[in-house]
């Protein structure tokens, strides 16, 4: 299909920007300021336009790793209040790098992300210095850095922030970029376009458009990345977007799927959680009941997940589905609370899996149950009218000796 990156990494802006809110406590539309910022820079600096796509792409996905390395440490006995945040840092860069091997990229970037924090004496995390810095990496870490110390947001700040950029010529960026972020910060527009209200619009003028023609197939490599950066929001999803997709897989050969239709559940399965990114872990790895208020939090993922991926060009099967996932037939799913003659094979199948994935898993308040444990839920799902028997039925025969 003709896969439109722009809407894609549109789709995904918002999501990654909330990991950086949640972890690093950086203000709001983070990324895509430090994009429209490394683009402006871009143009003055006349690279092109396929450059500069790759540039936005990667301002856009800079601390894709983040979560990753937060759950790393996590899983080694580190508490979240005890993690050395410079230091994981220095370790999303490397996971954040590594995490985008696959992204189809129109110039074959190397090593931008995991230099992206590198200052222009070698006083960065890997010591690199001056031309040893690739020159999309200097471009993106400017604007990082300023976003971090100062919100550009307040646009009151903006002599502060001039003079701070004079300052650090030669020290953490160099002459040039320091040069150039100066020459577009005089203009009054420049400021305006950073603020919550205009950066959408603002970005996306300034972004070369490029389409691919990419299969399904190679879409589902993009999209199992972003499964794992969803997953690792929390320690008890870190597998949860993989198993579910791996059962899916097997459930596709069971009833002989289309190879398409297969792969578009795929990418949904991958994405179906997406929408959770907004939701704060204190609610995600509660131990003990939700009240009423963090439930209606939790409720509002799906819908978050269908409005990021319904403006995607080719997508709008794959947005359904992986909106429809915590639906039921009966008409007690949410968000929507559809009912059966609203819901496709594909969309109950989804739901099916998604809840059997679940009970297989530990969660903060339960253990993780057995195969014979989940069914017997399932199956009371069936009864009360929630869930398909015939995919129950299916799901059972398919699992029961694994």
């Amino acid at each position: 299909m003709n896969f439109n990156l722009n809407e894609f990494l549109r789709a995904v802006a918002n999501a990654l920007d909330t990991i950086e809110i949640n972890i690093f406590g950086m203000p709001t539309n983070h990324s895509k300021r430090i994009a429209y910022i490394s683009v402006k820079s871009a143009c003055e600096l006349r690279l092109t336009n396929e450059k500069i796509f790759d540039l936005a792409s990667l301002a856009i996905m800079h601390d894709n790793g983040a979560s990753m390395k937060i759950l790393h440490d996590k899983l080694l006995g580190t508490t979240k209040e005890k993690i050395n945040v410079m230091e994981s840092r220095k370790g999303h860069c490397t996971i954040g790098e590594d995490n985008l091997r696959d992204f189809p990229f129109l110039t074959n970037p190397k090593n931008i992300i995991k230099y992206h924090h590198e200052k222009y004496d070698g006083s960065g995390f890997f010591g690199l210095s001056k031309d040893e810095i690739p020159l999309m990496a200097q471009i993106i870490a400017l604007p990082d850095t300023l976003d971090l110390i100062f919100d550009l947001r307040n646009t009151n700040n903006k002599e502060i922030i001039t003079a701070f950029v004079n300052e650090h010529r030669n020290t953490f960026f160099s002459p040039l970029i320091s040069d150039v972020f100066v020459k577009i910060a005089e203009r009054h527009e420049f400021w305006e376009a950073l603020s919550d209200k205009n950066i959408d619009d603002s970005l996306k003028k300034v972004i070369p458009v490029f389409s691919h023609e990419l299969n399904f197939n190679e879409i589902h490599t993009i999209t199992k990345t972003f499964s794992r950066i969803i997953d690792a929001q929390s320690e008890f999803t870190q597998t949860h977007s993989s198993g579910l997709s791996e059962k899916l897989e097997k459930m596709a050969e069971f009833y002989k799927m289309d190879t398409i239709i297969a792969l578009k559940l795929l990418i949904a399965t991958d994405l179906h959680d997406l929408g959770k990114l907004v939701i704060s872990n204190d609610i995600l790895d509660k131990p003990g009941k939700l009240s009423k208020e963090e439930f209606e939090e939790i409720m509002k993922h799906p819908k978050l997940t269908r409005l990021c991926l319904q403006d995607i060009n080719g997508f709008e099967e794959i947005a359904k589905w992986a909106g429809n996932h915590h639906e039921k037939l009966d008409g007690s799913g949410y968000p929507e609370g559809l009912m059966a003659k609203d819901l496709d094979f594909n969309s109950r199948l989804i739901t099916c899996l998604d809840i059997y994935q679940a009970l297989r898993e530990e969660r903060p308040y339960r253990k993780s149950m057995d195969h014979n444990q989940a069914m017997e839920i399932l199956r009371n799902m069936v009864e009360g009218g929630q869930l398909d028997h015939m995919i129950v039925d299916d799901i059972n025969s398919v699992f029961s000796n694994l």
